[in-house]
């Protein structure tokens, strides 16, 4: 199995789904991960991790810088 890394970081779900789809329309597979703890029955809109493939990391990168204005993002790559 290949290691997920971090390609951004999202400051809610909307955002994070938003990347997700960008990366999708460039072929990279990609997960969501909530960057903090939180209950599972809350509601809050938590930060999320966005994560590839590590063999993907680059290639997202690119995908994401293309398609985003850069003072969107928060990269932890």
């Amino acid at each position: 199995m290949t290691q997920l890394v971090q390609v951004a970081l999202a400051e809610d779900i909307a955002e994070a789904e938003e990347l997700q789809t960008i990366l999708n329309q460039a072929g990279i597979a990609s997960e969501l991960e909530p960057a903090v703890e939180h209950h599972p029955r809350a509601n809050e809109d938590t930060p999320q991790k966005v994560l590839v493939a590590e063999d993907s990391l680059e290639a997202a990168q690119h995908a994401i810088e293309a398609l985003t204005d850069p003072d969107d993002l928060v990269s932890d790559a």
